[in-house]
Parts: structure tokens; C-alpha cells; sequence
């Protein structure tokens, strides 16, 4: 992926990863839209950034995504990079009698449907720009999950065996998919306490090694992986699946 000169929308950017990915790529001379569903968190993004857009955009509705794309078309006509970052996670207890979809369901169409929905309906205008890519926030719960949040975990793991498939088909376009993996980070995807616990890898800190890993073109396999997230994309390779689960869902 090149760094520069791109029209850059970024799901989810009001805040965490999307906003802090958001802003660097500002930084680095490209033109980023930030899209999301509260537009006060927007405008605060895009008000210290001269040249920023603001998108209201919920992954969850088909008709917000069929609006946005045509408000995308008529003002960015020349996108070249898509960001699926937006994405939303909720512990369950599958145990409880009380438990029921609703809440699994709601993160299925937020962090899988409207995934598809909005790469099935920019993929054509995609593919007809050159340095085109696509990054798909997954996790590091892709490959371990954390019994606790099963849904959420799920999503990822299903996101990241969906991309390798569109990876592989776009083989022969100028369309390059990648996969970003986070670890445990300090925003508030999980609640409050995540943003300041201290298990969790800095926000800034996770952002700039992900800008590092895209500059120095280190994204083996189409996979931007971070350091503290390597224990866990290794686990089953290496034999170490069983152990790692274990310590992740202890307690």
C-alpha cells in the first residue's frame, strides 16, 4: 500500500484505532473521511485537520451504506482505500437462561454483514483505481478466542478466513487486501476500563508500529501484525493452542 497521495474512508473512526489510523494518515498527506454514527465525534476528529471529511455511517443499516456510498461516489469519486475498522464487542454468558441472539446478532451485522455490505458495494470503483487496497480490522481473537466474548471472537475468526478467500480471488487486480490483527489495546471497544488498563498495548504505541509495518512494506501474507499480537497468530502453528487458550480464558 502506498502512503501518500490516497482518498482514504475509514469506518469507525470517531475514536480507538479508527480515529488514531485516521489521524496519521492525515499526517501523512492523504485525504482521510472518517465515518461513523455520532457525528459529534466526527466533527471533534476533522476539527484540528485541515482538509479531513466527516461521513455519518452505520454498518449496521444497508440504508445508511447505500446513502453514503452514493454520497462517496458524487465527492470521492476516486477512493482508492477502504478501512473496515467499525466494529462492536459485548461479553456473553451462554450459561445464563436469561441469554438469548439478540445481542450476537447485533454484532454479526455490525462486524461481519457490514463488512460485506460496504466492500461488496466499493469494490467495484475499487478496482478501477491503481494503488487500490482494503484493510479489515479482525483481532488477535481470530485465532484464540476469549470464551467470554464468543460472538465477538467469532466475527474475527470468520473475517479473517473471508479475507484470505477475497485476497486470493483479487490476485490478479490492483486491489490489495490486508488484514490488520490488534491485540489487547486501550480503547473502549470492551467498556471504560479498557482504556486505561494497564494489560492492554498503548493506543498510540499500537498505531505507530502499524504505520511502521505499512511504511517499511512488512505485511507478510497480507497481514499487519504487531508485536504483542504474534503470541496468539502463532498459536496453533506452533503447537502452543491448547497452553495459550488456556492462559487467555483463565479465571
Amino acid at each position: 500500500m502506498k502512503m501518500t497521495g490516497n482518498i482514504i474512508l475509514i469506518t469507525g473512526a470517531g475514536s480507538g484505532i479508527g480515529r488514531a489510523l485516521a489521524e496519521r494518515l492525515h499526517d501523512r498527506g492523504n485525504r482521510v473521511i472518517v465515518a461513523g454514527r455520532r457525528r459529534e465525534l466526527l466533527d471533534e476528529v476533522i476539527s484540528t485537520r485541515e482538509g479531513m471529511a466527516a461521513l455519518e455511517l452505520d454498518v449496521s443499516d444497508a440504508g445508511s451504506i447505500a446513502a453514503a456510498v452514493a454520497d462517496i461516489e458524487t465527492r470521492f469519486p476516486e477512493l482508492n482505500v477502504l478501512v473496515n475498522n467499525a466494529g462492536i464487542s459485548r461479553p456473553e454468558d451462554l450459561t445464563a437462561d436469561a441469554w438469548d441472539s439478540d445481542l450476537a446478532e447485533a454484532m454479526i451485522a455490525t462486524n461481519v454483514t457490514g463488512v460485506l455490505r460496504l466492500t461488496a458495494a466499493l469494490l467495484p470503483s475499487l478496482k478501477r483505481q491503481s494503488n487500490a487496497a482494503v484493510i479489515t480490522t479482525t483481532s488477535g481473537l481470530a485465532y484464540v478466542p476469549l470464551a467470554s466474548y464468543p460472538t465477538y471472537s467469532a466475527t474475527k475468526a470468520f473475517l479473517h478466513s473471508w479475507l484470505q478467500s477475497l485476497r486470493h480471488q483479487l490476485r490478479d487486480t490492483d486491489v490489495e487486501i490486508l488484514e490488520l490483527s490488534p491485540p489487547y489495546v486501550q480503547t473502549e471497544l470492551g467498556g471504560p476500563q479498557q482504556l486505561t488498563d494497564p494489560y492492554a498495548m498503548p493506543l498510540a504505541e499500537f498505531a505507530d508500529e502499524v504505520m511502521t509495518l505499512l511504511e517499511s512494506g512488512n505485511t507478510p501474507a497480507g497481514e499487519i501484525l504487531v508485536d504483542r499480537v504474534m503470541g496468539y497468530r502463532g498459536a496453533e502453528r506452533e503447537g502452543r493452542y491448547v497452553e495459550t487458550f488456556a492462559h487467555g480464558n483463565a479465571g
